[in-house]
């Protein structure tokens, strides 16, 4: 059910209000209404059916963030405004269902190499809830493919199939003896679920309106609407309403209506799902009795703010390659590199390669952009080359988790009167060399496979994560690993904001287990 905003269900007092509608807001709600809690959603964007979607690059930037702005500085700016959503489902309706799981040593990275941050948790933790997850939403894959695949279950569907412009692309991976397997994505390749199979038209930005992409419309909030949950869209989270005395408690939340007037709402238990810089934003903004932020005793919140480094190579072949063809997030996977954390030169981390993107013509992914150098009269040709034998690939590199990034408060304010986030991100020298290197392998890549023009793109960022990081310690993070916030019982922070560190892979898979793993626990205790 879907309540109206405001009015006099606002008297009410919910068992558990959930800040935010994305991935893993969607699932903490859909699990504990499955118990038999009262949940409500509070959502700071519209309300979003599948049919409102349009496959429209176009319309596809509507699902980006239009809330509250976010002041960004550094020398890698997180790119709040592409990676963030807005709306049902949060930033979870545009992502490109591409789900790979995270790697053992990527918790424990600080245990082994003395750098960046340990998880509290350990992969065999996470495993269970990467397989039932997966079972869930349903994954298409090859898991016996990824040679490089933590144990796991299968995937319960099979691969997408590979297009012209993946198969031209391995080539030249395997003639440098690496190996590919098709990308896990959460696309249906086959009918699943009530849904169909995908279309392979490259639209999976825009949000996949016939629901073969696994965003929140056809999986959790979906289902958390059919047993009942409340959701209030147009409704901005300022800050969590605290206990006046110790021991301290959330009390429920205050928030800014859709004529943006103030409301508050009364819970038994806080969930901020509000993605990586707004949840952080929203913690600042409240305040234990002593004028100390929520989350903030120690002084970590909003410290160790990463997002992956990524960067586009791409190529022109004789081959026809038809690069409209499949899914946006790409159609095989590389991870030969990933677990020597330490091969390259004056670098640190993993990194993996998405490899044969969908791509249109236009829009912030499009190839008519991606050569700046040709206009004029030398754009008609390169288009109408570009269009049947261009090829690309994505490079995703591991972030660094520095304190001296983060989330701050800024002394700029929001139509609410509400201090707007301010974020500080610089990729260092390993950041630097790592991404030097993958360039130069991904041109030798393409020129093996026959590419006779290569060029790379800048580099990007790609996902946003950190902010309130887990640990046992509260000394040094926000949360412990269930995501409950330190010293206070009943508020949890659930997503990405909670990683201690990024890893290279994307976030998404990862958010949705850890979401799980937290539901499970409040179910328990209900």
């Amino acid at each position: 059910m879907v309540a109206a905003n405001g009015g006099a269900a606002a008297a009410k007092t919910y068992d558990t209000v959930v800040i935010g509608s994305g991935a893993a807001g969607s699932i903490v709600a859909a699990e504990l209404a499955a118990v038999g809690q009262s949940v409500l959603i509070l959502e700071a964007g519209p309300r979003r059916e599948l049919s409102d979607l349009t496959s429209s690059q176009l319309f596809a930037r509507r699902l980006k963030w239009s809330g509250s702005p976010v002041e960004e500085e550094g020398n890698h700016r997180v790119g709040h405004g592409f990676n963030a959503g807005f709306g049902a489902g949060g930033s979870a309706l545009h992502h490109y269902g591409v789900w790979p799981r995270l790697h053992a040593n990527d918790f424990n990275v600080f245990s082994k190499h003395g750098k960046h941050l340990d998880w509290p948790i350990s992969y065999e933790d996470l495993m269970p809830y990467y397989d039932a997850i997966q079972a869930d939403v349903g994954l298409s894959g090859d898991a016996d493919a990824e040679i490089w695949r933590p144990k796991g279950a299968p995937y319960p569907m099979p691969p997408l199939p590979i297009f012209a412009q993946g198969k031209v692309i391995d080539r030249g991976f395997r003639a440098f003896g690496l190996t590919t397997a098709p990308i896990p994505l959460a696309i249906n390749s086959v009918p699943n679920n009530g849904a169909p199979g995908c279309l392979y038209d490259g639209w999976c930005d825009a949000g996949c309106p016939i629901g073969a992409l696994k965003n929140p419309l056809v999986t959790h909030l979906a289902r958390a609407q059919k047993l009942g949950v409340d959701i209030r869209f147009d409704a901005q989270a300022s800050r969590i309403l605290m206990s006046k005395s110790p021991p301290h408690v959330a009390k429920g939340v205050e928030y800014y209506d859709v004529n943006g007037a103030q409301q508050s709402i009364l819970a038994g238990t806080v969930v901020v799902a509000a993605f990586a810089v707004q949840s952080v934003r929203i913690l600042l903004n409240s305040a234990y009795s002593d004028g100390v932020a929520v989350g903030n005793r120690a002084g970590n919140l909003g410290h160790y703010l990463m997002t992956h480094p990524g960067c586009t190579v791409c190529g022109l072949f004789k081959d026809l390659t038809d690069p409209h063809l499949g899914p946006t997030g790409g159609q095989l996977i590389c991870h030969d590199h990933y677990d020597d954390k330490t091969a390259i030169k004056d670098s640190f981390g993993s990194y993996q390669w998405l490899i044969a993107n969908a791509v249109k013509p236009n829009g912030l992914l499009g190839y008519a952009n991606s050569r700046p150098d040709i206009f004029g009269g030398a754009l008609q040709p390169f288009m109408q080359r570009a269009a049947k034998h261009i090829g690309n690939m994505l490079y995703v590199g591991e972030d660094s988790s520095s304190a001296e990034n983060r989330v701050l408060l800024s002394d700029r304010r929001d139509k609410f009167g509400v201090p707007i986030a301010r974020t500080i991100h610089n990729a260092g020298p390993e950041q630097d060399a790592q991404l030097a290197f993958a360039m130069r392998e991904g041109k030798e890549i393409f020129r093996a496979a026959g590419a006779t023009e290569v060029w790379t793109g800048p580099r990007a960022p790609i996902h946003i994560m950190g902010g309130a990081v887990m640990g046992n310690d509260a000394a040094t993070s926000v949360t412990d690993d269930l995501g409950k916030v330190h010293g206070t019982d009943n508020l949890y922070v659930v997503g990405p904001s909670t990683f201690p560190t990024s890893g290279a892979v994307n976030p998404t898979f990862t958010v949705s287990a850890l979401a799980l793993r937290t539901a499970e626990h409040l179910g328990k205790a209900n």
